[in-house]
């Protein structure tokens, strides 16, 4: 299946927003590095928490995706330690996993995810969900503050939110949304 994607690359800017994505799945992975990379982002990768945390300690990230499950290891988890012990209180968190449970999507965000997106997905999906997690109103108060005390100059990329389309496999839930 060779789908078209609508141009939702960064237009030029003072940055490129970075992502940290943190999956078991070597394949999904590099899929979803490749997705946003060829958008504009800022991709960095890790398979296990440990190589999380040390992205964490390093990076100025804008957003973190993180699978719920991390074979030996919750990435609810890891991912309240990544915000609230390693200075990322302020990034949002995309969820994604492949399980049914019927809590899952609670379970997301009970542990502050912005939003959950259930594999498999389209790329379309993946894209639209980051742009609209990175422009929650807070955090582009906060980073554009930030990066200016960094001297970066005010300007903050122009993403503007595509409507969300779905495919049949997918399904999002919004925070507070009973599904």
């Amino acid at each position: 299946m060779n789908e078209q994607l609508p141009d939702w690359s960064l237009p030029a800017c003072s940055y490129a927003p970075a992502i940290l994505i943190v999956d078991h799945d070597p394949l999904l992975l590099t899929g979803m590095a490749a997705v946003l990379d060829k958008q504009g982002f800022e991709c960095h990768i890790a398979r296990d928490p440990e190589a999380a945390i040390k992205a964490a300690r390093s990076l100025d990230l804008d957003l973190i995706i993180c699978d719920v499950t991390l074979e030996k290891y919750s990435g609810l988890a890891l991912c309240r330690e990544l915000r609230e012990e390693h200075g990322q209180l302020e990034v949002p968190v995309l969820f994604t996993s492949s399980q049914q449970l019927p809590d899952v999507i609670h379970r997301t965000f009970d542990a502050t995810g912005a939003y959950y997106l259930r594999k498999p997905f389209e790329p379309g999906v993946l894209l639209e969900l980051v742009n609209q997690a990175l422009w929650m109103p807070h955090l582009v108060q906060t980073r554009t503050v930030t990066r200016v005390a960094q001297g970066a100059p005010a300007k903050a990329p122009s993403i503007i939110p595509a409507p969300l389309a779905m495919g049949p496999k997918e399904r999002v839930a919004m925070p507070g949304e009973k599904v």
